[in-house]
């Protein structure tokens, strides 16, 4: 498919009823192995971007340059939408996240996210007036390049959890035309509700952090529309990896070599016609 048609198809799955999920890889061989096992749409992990790149998750140690390299083999990999974890559009104005949007449609993504969060660890959340005249910016660069717009909220991963505040900045992001909201780190499938029932867009709901999780079935009759992992397959890869070293390192054994996708099977994920 070109991008216009996954762009397209991508819109289609937030139209349709029901709940979706849509898992998260961290490079092009992730992302071909959840296509073959059929998922219907991608969305990029910052976090499973710096882990792979040997650098902490944070926007001062990744450039919009390497975020979108990564987001873009990505696409390039897989026959299905893919959105991208824009971090905070990689810059503080409404005019870079503007910006960023543009790249996004030139790297091949369907989709993409724009927080609120400036990643600074005394005032981590841009004021409210702020945080919207960002997102309408994105807005209006999504609608021109055709890039379906998640517009986020930090505020239960900034160490601010207000819900009342989380909904109201939620509600100003689908006003100003987001077209799906999120705000990950949900404390419960109250919250999830309240949240699903607050606002007029799709919901993104985050599984995968530890704490409380939730099947599909309940999420979805919550109100999401979707549900993504962020970083935890990543993370769980990279702890089988962790594991396996230790054993190594500590007893001198290799029992883990058992429970390692066979060789012959990431062959054939990789040689799939991704068209």
């Amino acid at each position: 498919m070109t991008r216009e048609e996954k762009y397209v198809a991508f819109r289609a799955l937030h139209e349709r009823p029901g709940c979706f999920l849509i898992p998260n890889p961290w490079n092009a061989g992730s992302a071909r192995i959840l296509t073959a096992l059929g998922f219907e749409a991608l969305a990029t992990t910052s976090a499973g971007f710096a882990f792979n790149a040997g650098l902490p998750d944070s926007p001062q140690a990744v450039t919009r340059e390497d975020v979108l390299a990564n987001a873009s083999s990505i696409a390039d990999a897989t026959g299905l939408p893919v959105s991208a974890d824009l971090q905070n559009g990689f810059g503080d104005s409404p005019e870079a996240c503007a910006e960023t949007i543009r790249l996004a449609a030139e790297n091949g993504l369907a989709g993409g996210s724009i927080e609120d969060s400036r990643g600074a660890v005394n005032d981590p959340i841009y004021d409210f007036a702020h945080a919207v005249e960002r997102v309408a910016a994105a807005v209006e660069a999504a609608r021109k390049y055709k890039v379906l717009l998640t517009a986020r909220t930090e505020n239960f991963l900034c160490g601010r959890p207000d819900l009342d505040d989380t909904i109201h900045r939620l509600q100003a992001f689908a006003q100003a035309g987001a077209d799906c909201v999120y705000a990950p780190g949900l404390p419960s499938l109250e919250a999830i509700r309240e949240v699903c029932s607050a606002v007029n867009k799709p919901v993104n709901v985050l599984m995968g952090l530890k704490g409380a999780t939730y099947p599909v079935d309940e999420i979805a009759a919550a109100g999401a529309k979707r549900i993504s992992v962020g970083g935890s397959l990543a993370r769980a890869a990279l702890g089988a990896f962790v594991r396996a070293a230790r054993e190594i390192r500590d007893k001198g054994t290799f029992t883990y070599a058992q429970e390692a996708i066979p060789h012959a099977e990431i062959g054939r994920y990789m040689e799939r016609d991704m068209s």
